[in-house]
């Protein structure tokens, strides 16, 4: 049975939210390299929340059908220095 095109399909709504994950992953990275994580977090309590950032980010990878790979490699342009 072909999906209605009332609604979006079930691939899309789970790429879109790999999306979010992914960019949760990336803010906490960058969390993480500026060292602002110090002034919100404990360093167990940090260490605790970046695991469940990682493993939503590759559950939803995976529910989205994407290949399973660490964070793809950034372009050096888009990298910005953390201090």
């Amino acid at each position: 049975m072909q999906a209605l095109p009332s609604r979006p399909r079930l691939d899309q709504i789970a790429l879109k939210w790999h999306d979010l994950a992914q960019r949760r992953l990336d803010y906490y990275t960058e969390l993480y390299r500026s060292g602002r994580w110090q002034h919100y977090y404990t360093q167990e309590r940090f260490a605790m929340r970046m695991l469940d950032v990682i493993n939503a980010a590759r559950k939803w990878r995976a529910l989205a059908g994407l290949p399973q790979h660490e964070h793809p490699a950034r372009r050096s342009d888009e990298m910005r220095p953390a201090a």
